[in-house]
């Protein structure tokens, strides 16, 4: 049978990925109809049959029985001379039937069609493999590190699509070498040059979300919502969550028994120091656990400019603030409320308001005490240049400028 098999073309197609058989025929079909009207100008009388079990493939072109020398197009009749040393029993008006074989066209045509053939193919993956992952932003994936450089790692997913992890998408304590297992969120898909570019991040609150769906059966079913969640990423993380189920204690679900739930999300994240607080719509009360685990005296609120005072005893300042300031940073991410902190002060203790100082220290840099909860001489002297200096935005000259100028007050 004069025939094209393409049970080999197939094979050597078998490696492309997220392209199945029938979407490989279709576009097999149509590099062949473009060879058909590059040859014949027209495909409109051309049938293509392709069997997708076995990859054989037949083309056959009809063209009508014309009397001898009123053919006006070639390409869609034949004269009955003509047709007559091919099949002499057809008569003018009947279709003529030819095969036509993969060898006609010429071995330049066979081999500019397979290189369509491929080319097509690659688009098609291509897109295939954009359209799967723009579907698939914020769910985790699981892939290979398949090569370091210095600023992202190349990862390879279970069907070896490329996944790019950035530098600045990782934890800062991530360390990843080649055939390391990695963890993370697909976090951007785009299309780079006509290239897929999938993006995958460690940092985005999106992670820890989904690593909270995965340890807690109650939020995966939807007993429990996670309503927002605020990252320094390998630093500390703050997760509001709340139940509307009385009988759930949506707190003590997501830590788990000894804290067995959240254990493997720390491990995860780098130790990632992560709090869970109960959501409330009280500002008062979500600023207060969201400060934890420092205990507020009492709070001010000023819903205009969406600003907290918050009033601690001296010993729990510390607390509020946080190593590298962290814990009041996130606390304000997740309310919504920028918090100013304040010492209460002891009445047998003298001590001097900074705002009595104005004259000798600029008003910018006095709020920058205030930003961390110092609002005394002495809540500023208390702590080293190096402290200081890392929690505010502050210069070391500026520090040593100021704290000369608090400590001459007390001598």
């Amino acid at each position: 049978m004069s025939s094209i098999n393409l049970i080999d073309s197939f094979q050597e197609f078998k490696d492309f990925k997220n392209i199945d058989r029938p979407t490989v025929i279709s576009v097999l079909e149509e590099v062949f109809r473009s060879m058909l009207r590059k040859r014949f100008g027209t495909d409109e009388n051309c049938d293509i049959i392709v069997n997708p079990d076995n990859g054989d493939l037949e083309i056959w072109r009809t063209r009508t029985v014309m009397e001898d020398g009123f053919s006006e197009d070639d390409d869609l009749e034949i004269e009955l001379l003509e047709v007559h040393k091919i099949d002499p029993d057809l008569e003018v008006g009947d279709d003529f039937i030819e095969q036509i074989t993969l060898e006609s066209f010429g071995r330049r045509a066979i081999l500019a069609a397979r290189q369509t053939l491929v080319s097509k193919i690659l688009e098609l993956e291509k897109d295939e493999i954009f359209k799967n992952y723009k579907d698939r932003v914020g769910e985790i994936v699981t892939g290979e590190v398949y090569q370091v450089w210095k600023k992202e790692t190349l990862v390879l997913d279970d069907e070896g699509n490329e996944l790019i992890l950035p530098k600045t998408e990782q934890i800062p304590a991530d360390y990843f070498k080649k055939g390391d297992s990695v963890r993370a969120v697909v976090y951007k898909v785009e299309m780079l040059n006509s290239n897929p570019r999938i993006i995958i991040s460690r940092t985005a609150p999106e992670f820890l979300q989904r690593l909270f769906e995965l340890e807690v059966p109650e939020i995966f079913d939807g007993l429990i919502t996670i309503k927002n969640i605020v990252r320094e990423p390998g630093e500390r993380a703050k997760v509001a969550v709340e139940s509307y189920d009385d009988r759930i204690d949506p707190v003590g679900a997501c830590v788990g028994m000894k804290g067995s739930r959240i254990h493997g999300i720390v491990r995860e994240l780098r130790n990632e120091n992560i709090d869970v607080i109960n959501f409330t719509s009280n500002i008062s009360l979500y600023i207060q656990r969201a400060l934890s685990p420092a205990k507020i005296t009492s709070i001010k609120l000023d819903d205009e400019t969406m600003r907290a005072a918050v009033y601690l005893k001296p010993d729990q300042v510390s607390l509020a603030i946080g190593r590298g300031g962290h814990n009041i940073k996130l606390a304000g991410k997740l309310t919504g409320y920028e918090i100013d902190v304040y010492r209460e002060s002891n009445e047998e203790e003298e001590d001097v308001d900074l705002e009595e100082f104005s004259d000798e220290i600029e008003g910018w840099i006095i709020d920058e005490f205030k930003k961390i909860g110092l609002d005394t001489a002495k809540s500023v002297i208390a702590l080293t240049v190096t402290e200081l200096v890392k929690r505010t935005d502050l210069e070391e000259e500026t520090v040593e400028e100021v704290l000369g100028i608090l400590r001459s007050e007390f001598e």
